[in-house]
């Protein structure tokens, strides 16, 4: 006999909501260790790995400290790993020829991984900044307005020289028109087939970018957090400017489209989900995670917590793969 405070409904969706068991079999989105690629940062010489203060856990490592953290990843299960550098002020110029040399920072610590963790998938940044005094993803003109097509041609060389040193994936983020194709044809040119191109495809000019800026040390040429990159970077207001970006890269040869903040995205990673059979990255960048740890460090958010449920929001939104600094904490999670 029923309650007589039983109200009449013949559909119940809190049923499916009911016991542990219901509610695994009803899931719809998962996030497992295969869904990480973690961002890592080195720098050369031989001094300790140094914390990025404004973001806890993340250091910069130097090479042999570098592999040492890559073996661990990859012992968690993680099979990507992307690299970036801190290059020494020293070697910044306008022109960030640094970026063009075989015996840089980054070819090393490519080849050093590669030689102890050859099946660790290896992603290489292929852009300027790291490498300008002025802190641009280009080379300016004499107007101070990044040049489009030298840039394009020097991001070309870097892509191939990276690949060359053993980057699987090298992966564009400089927003620049074409340079998609250009380092696919110069991929192609010199026998580099296989070479695959992770393209930051829809990347805006956020101010979620200013932890990332400090890691790299870009923030410190430019002098400001907030350089202003808006001539190449996404106007945050705008759905169907992405979705042509993405469209034009996939025509040009990308292999992995990405979106770039995640969290603040999730509308545009689906709207290039919907358009595109291609697989789709989303990078939940610096800023993101450090507001995570900063509400977390003030007893406002439970830290493991918020940050599995912020990875899984931008699987659901449409992303095969999320770059994050998180990955290693979460595997961890995982494994249990």
């Amino acid at each position: 006999m029923s309650d007589a405070s039983q109200i009449d409904l013949h559909r119940r969706p809190r049923r499916n909501r009911f016991s542990p068991a219901i509610r695994a079999l009803t899931t719809e989105t998962s996030l497992g260790i295969n869904d990480l690629i973690c961002p890592l940062f080195v720098k050369d010489g031989n001094d300790a790995p140094s914390e990025v203060v404004s973001m806890p856990g993340v250091f910069r490592y130097n090479i042999p400290d570098l592999v040492n953290e890559a073996g661990q990843l990859a012992a968690l299960g993680i099979k990507a790993i992307a690299i970036f550098p801190y290059t020494n002020p020293s070697l910044k110029t306008p022109r960030g020829e640094e970026a063009l040399n075989p015996g840089g920072l980054i070819p090393r610590a490519v080849q050093a991984i590669k030689k102890h963790f050859p099946g660790l998938l290896v992603i290489t940044d292929v852009a300027l900044d790291p490498y300008t005094g002025h802190g641009h993803d280009g080379v300016l003109n004499e107007q101070g307005y990044v040049d489009n097509d030298l840039t394009v041609k020097i991001l070309g060389e870097m892509a191939v020289l990276l690949a060359q040193a053993g980057a699987d994936v090298v992966a564009p983020s400089d927003m620049m028109d074409g340079r998609v194709r250009a380092i696919r044809k110069s991929l192609d040119r010199e026998g580099l087939v296989n070479t695959a191109i992770l393209a930051y495809s829809v990347k805006f000019a956020s101010a979620f970018y200013g932890p990332f800026r400090d890691a790299v040390g870009s923030a410190q040429a430019a002098g400001t957090h907030l350089l202003d990159k808006k001539t190449y970077q996404m106007n945050p207001a705008n759905r169907r400017e992405a979705l042509l970006e993405a469209q034009l890269d996939e025509e040009e040869g990308a292999d992995i489209l990405m979106v770039k903040p995640a969290g603040p995205y999730l509308d545009i990673i689906r709207e290039v989900r919907n358009q595109t059979t291609l697989p789709i990255a989303a990078y939940q960048v610096s800023g993101e995670y450090a507001q995570i740890h900063a509400a977390a460090r003030l007893g406002w958010l439970d830290l493991e917590l918020t940050a599995f449920e912020s990875l899984l929001s931008i699987k659901r939104a449409g992303a095969d793969m999320v770059l994050t600094y998180f990955s290693k904490q979460i595997a961890q999670k995982i494994r249990g």
